[in-house]
């Protein structure tokens, strides 16, 4: 199943019409007369509109009520309200798909794509960094988004920094709770990974052709159930969740594609400092003593500090290291 923003279903008239009038109740006559279709083609759209996990309450004689809005990242559902210039103005949504990277990787290249967002309920293929498998059960936040960046190759090892912060800070203002940032691109609660970011680019003639960033954010998970399913993986510290009851995440995407381009502005007028500071205050990295494991071995030392193109630098004794890329274990 695929829904994408500019699909025009008859459901989704009945729906918004539902929206409008959602303290009242609507009889099936009437909205066959306003819209101007069959009464079967209205039961068929409530069918419908229920079966996208749509709350609606009917009464005989006096027609429908919408109760309670989907759970579901529905395109429609992501576009009304969103507080952002170009961030996910164009959404795809599935219901199962190998990895929404893949896909973007297909679509990257038509017109318009700036912003574009692909959404899914459940992966069967996803992946992290170093082509790591990456767990997508129902409940979680899959999704990528496709950018056609203003800013150079030089900030290329910022992003997955400032992308990190921005989904912080959209935790901390929908979910009232304080997470932390380990170095590159984790998100952790207690210690333990909620989230983390994957990007994919395509560089031509020293320009950013297009960047593909990956998101996988446990939303609502089951962390014993994945933490069994994935620990024997490398570099594994635990996983959680970020709620445990039944909670809506469209205020979080809402939230998090609104401070993304935030950080992205912030990139492309070169305020890069506001960004490290912002990513320092949250991080349970620096000061730490660490070990990192890179393509060239090991690295202990304790983590001083992260340049502004997001490179960790790692003090041993009187030396300095400065590391882009790696495995860090505490």
């Amino acid at each position: 199943m695929m829904f994408t923003s500019s699909d025009n279903f008859s459901f989704l008239k009945i729906l918004s019409f539902l929206k409008s009038h959602k303290s009242e109740f609507l009889s099936g006559q009437d909205m066959s007369d306003v819209l101007k279709i069959s009464r079967v083609a209205v039961w068929k759209d409530i069918k419908k509109i229920r079966s996208l996990g749509y709350k609606i309450e009917s009464k005989q004689n006096l027609g429908y009520r919408l109760v309670d809005t989907t759970k579901l990242l529905l395109p429609w559902e992501v576009t009304q309200n969103l507080n952002t210039k170009f961030l996910g103005k164009k959404v795809y949504y599935f219901n199962t798909i190998d990895t929404t990277q893949n896909f973007a990787m297909e679509i990257v290249t038509r017109n318009n794509m700036n912003g574009t967002i692909i959404i899914a309920k459940k992966q069967t293929g996803g992946r992290g960094r170093m082509k790591r498998k990456w767990k997508s059960p129902v409940g979680g936040i899959w999704m990528s988004i496709i950018i056609h960046p203003k800013f150079g190759v030089s900030s290329t090892t910022l992003v997955p920094i400032a992308i990190s912060l921005a989904l912080c800070i959209a935790i901390e203002k929908t979910l009232k709770i304080k997470p932390e940032l380990k170095w590159p691109n984790d998100v952790t609660v207690n210690g333990k990974k909620v989230a983390g970011v994957l990007v994919d680019a395509s560089i031509v003639s020293n320009e950013i052709e297009y960047m593909i960033i990956g998101v996988g954010i446990n939303f609502k998970i089951k962390p014993t159930e994945l933490a069994n399913a994935i620990k024997k993986t490398p570099n594994f510290y635990g996983v959680t969740t970020l709620v445990k009851k039944d909670e809506n995440s469209l205020p979080l995407l809402h939230q998090f594609l609104y401070e993304l381009e935030n950080v992205f502005q912030m990139i492309d007028s070169k305020h890069t400092g506001k960004i490290v500071n912002q990513w320092t205050k949250r991080s349970s990295t620096i000061g730490r003593n660490v070990s990192i494991v890179t393509g060239n071995g090991s690295i202990n030392g304790k983590a001083v500090k992260i340049d502004n193109d997001g490179a960790l630098i790692i003090s041993k004794g009187k030396k300095v290291a400065k590391i882009l890329a790696g495995d860090i274990r505490y």
